[in-house]
């Protein structure tokens, strides 16, 4: 294969099989789916204090549990688009913000035409995932998997994106969720109950349009292996502002 500015050239029949290259992954096509009055009180009298009430905490907001042992500190930018919700995690959705891309994204066109090119608008989404099982969830380095993909969007392949971790930092949205020191052999993770981690993507901005988030969490045995009879699909519909 021959690359030309992070474009992989493709066969023709290939590029009318599938609609869109990558140039650095082979992975398979992604599916598109809340006074009781009182007497005044005596001149002489303090006023009693009153307390405050309770917050409930389900009031809380997203990033206020506490962060897993082997994650990155949470970032909590952004306005909330929606929450997915299972019986094992709750994933909260943030659009951040919109900027200008930095280079060309991963992927072409079937005319090899790069789907993000440099100065095109993209707009990034930062996750905050809490398990709320109650129990620890051995997870691998996939944490929980997420797949955005507009309603309308043309290609088989998934959304595009690009890799700048400078950008990422400009828009405190951390690229990965688990730290960099935190690789052990085998690769488990013990996420306990309660701790959250967080981390982000970015794709086109399309003001507007309809999205499905597609999150996934498999997880993995004292080897590492993935455990798929264990398997949690979630999906959430919402649109990008």
């Amino acid at each position: 294969m021959r690359i030309s500015r992070g474009i992989a050239t493709l066969s023709i029949a290939t590029l009318a099989l599938v609609g869109v290259s990558s140039c650095s992954s082979d992975e398979p096509e992604e599916t598109a789916t809340t006074a009781e009055e009182t007497d005044a009180p005596e001149a002489d009298e303090a006023e009693p204090e009153t307390a405050e009430p309770e917050e409930d905490a389900s009031d809380e907001p997203a990033g206020s549990g506490s962060t897993a042992s082997w994650a990155k500190p949470v970032t909590t930018p952004g306005t909330l688009l929606t929450t997915v919700t299972s019986d094992q995690f709750t994933l909260d959705v943030y659009q951040v913000g919109v900027t200008q891309a930095t280079k060309t994204g991963q992927f072409a066109d079937a005319d090899g035409n790069p789907i993000i090119t440099e100065g095109s608008d993209i707009v990034f989404v930062n996750y905050i995932v809490t398990n709320t099982s109650g129990e620890t969830i051995p997870i691998g380095a996939s944490l929980v998997d997420v797949s955005a993909r507009y309603a309308d969007w043309p290609y088989m392949q998934g959304m595009d994106s690009i890799v700048d971790n400078a950008l990422f930092e400009e828009q405190e949205v951390n690229s990965s969720g688990a730290a960099t020191d935190s690789y052990v052999d085998p690769y488990v993770l013990q996420w306990e109950p309660g701790t959250q981690f967080s981390y982000g993507e970015n794709f086109l901005y399309q003001a507007g349009s309809p999205i499905t988030f597609d999150v996934t969490m498999v997880p993995v045995d004292d080897e590492g292996d993935l455990v798929h009879d264990e398997k949690v699909e979630v999906t959430a519909d919402t649109a990008i502002e």
